[in-house]
């Protein structure tokens, strides 16, 4: 058997696995997570879950990592990823109770009540109990855009059957266009389409996260792939404005999504006409927002409603991390620390725009959703995929840096949602923290060793300008 055969069958197994997994033990109504590794240990729900769990898990993300040189076309990549996400649609969610509370939101959107006015326990559902403890009484942290499409599956879907599969159409929808604007993009960088697609279509994240689970980060990040696509055109006026709106629809999933905007506002600058395009960028992009918002009728509420996503306190945020290491010690620290996160993450986006405006802002556009991914309060795995597709177009060379990170978080949850993270706290919290160091004296290191290195002669290019220069 051929390679690329080898690696396309290997997935599929693995999927096939998954979906083995997802039928015994995803997550199901009523809430009530009894995969833990606790009762795997004990024996407490049998051998065929947890084995297909792990071989599942192992298989799909050894299967990626493999086949990431040796992706024979364009076609294959989009075969092979259709063939890994297939066995996973007529089952439970994977990995998260998330739907539950999508399915709730849009029922109370359709029922005319307001989800940032409270979460379930306020405003009820008929399948609150399906919703886990922890978001019963946030409200809805997602934009107008996706309550309205929230609705759409409440309306159609009648049941709550019924919703999950709409929700699932429409985050497949969202996979579908990031499949479509991938090739154009990375072409426009110097990046091999087939590895692009590779990269971001069979990253385990997608069948297990964005599709099982129905994540809405699968319709944010297709908007944003889209508006990105449109953006570097710059063909016209209406383009242009197209390409904001498709931004502003991003920010209405997501607000994740207004990290880009003055990025791709340097995209469109370069043109004889910059001060129109510019303008017409932001006049689609705050146009779409609030239409949107006028159709959902919630006025600005979204934005308030943010402040509810922190309740998650794990060590997979590094700046909780290192607050968690903290607590240890007696020491409330994680606000502290999460703030500290915040102004950083502020400091570096804005330095990359700085750097953006003599290199490719597209490049720099994905580096700043790769730094809010890092330094955000909260990180799930699924938020990964936020960085993976516009990094995965504008990385020419090695791609083990960015390939590895997204395979751990493919193996953080178990199939009813169970985050392996909440089992590993201190290790977990002391291993990140650890990490932190050893990157922060690396980097200390490399900058005193810029510093040390004597001048070039006049006219010469400096070795640090090269380094810049360089693909990530």
């Amino acid at each position: 058997m051929s390679r690329p055969a080898l690696v396309r069958y290997a997935g599929l197994a693995g999927s096939l696995l998954l979906a083995v997994a997802a039928w015994l033990g995803g997550a199901s109504r009523p809430w009530q997570p009894t995969i833990t590794p606790l009762t795997v240990f004990r024996g407490e729900n049998g051998v065929v879950l947890p084995l297909a769990w792990l071989f599942g898990t192992a298989l799909l993300i050894g299967a990626w990592w493999a086949g990431r040189k040796y992706v024979p076309s364009t076609r294959w990549a989009y075969v092979t990823a259709g063939l890994w996400v297939a066995p996973l649609l007529p089952f439970l969610p994977l990995a998260s109770y998330d739907m539950y509370s999508y399915a709730c939101q849009g029922w109370q959107q359709a029922a005319g009540l307001d989800p940032y006015a409270g979460g379930v326990n306020v405003l009820g559902c008929p399948w609150a109990d399906a919703v886990a403890p922890t978001w019963r009484t946030a409200p809805a942290p997602y934009g107008p855009v996706f309550l309205l499409l929230a609705a759409l599956a409440a309306k159609l879907g009648h049941s709550l059957g019924g919703t999950i599969a709409v929700l699932r159409v429409i985050a497949l929808l969202g996979v579908g266009l990031i499949a479509v604007c991938l090739p154009g993009l990375a072409r426009r960088a110097g990046v091999p389409a087939e590895r692009a697609v590779w990269l971001v279509l069979a990253c385990p994240l997608v069948p297990i996260h964005l599709v099982s689970g129905a994540h809405n980060d699968a319709v944010m990040v297709g908007l944003l792939m889209a508006g990105l696509a449109l953006a570097v055109t710059r063909r016209s006026l209406p383009m242009v404005t197209a390409a904001g709106a498709l931004l502003g629809l991003a920010v209405g999933v997501k607000a994740t999504a207004v990290v880009v905007v003055p990025f791709v506002v340097l995209i469109v600058a370069v043109s004889p006409r910059r001060r129109a395009n510019v303008l017409a960028l932001l006049g689609g992009l705050v146009g779409a927002l609030l239409a949107v918002s006028l159709a959902a009728g919630r006025g600005l509420g979204w934005i308030t409603g943010l402040s509810g996503s922190g309740v998650s306190v794990q060590w997979t945020s590094p700046s909780t991390a290192v607050g968690m290491v903290l607590g240890f010690f007696g020491v409330n620290a994680v606000p502290v620390t999460r703030v500290i996160g915040m102004v950083l993450l502020a400091g570096v986006l804005i330095w990359l725009w700085w750097r953006a405006r003599f290199a490719d802002p597209l490049r720099y556009a994905a580096l700043g959703l790769a730094a809010t991914v890092v330094l955000a309060p909260v990180f799930h795995p699924w938020y990964a995929v936020w960085a993976l597709a516009p990094l995965a177009v504008t990385v020419r060379r090695e791609t083990r840096w960015l390939v590895l990170p997204c395979a751990v978080a493919a193996a953080l949850c178990m199939p009813d949602g169970y985050n392996l993270a909440l089992a590993t706290k201190v290790p977990g919290a002391i291993a990140m923290t650890a990490l932190l160091v050893y990157f922060g004296v690396k980097a200390r290191k490399a900058l005193h060793e810029a510093k040390s290195v004597h001048p070039v002669a006049a006219g010469e290019s400096r070795a640090g300008d090269r380094l810049l220069r360089r693909d990530p």
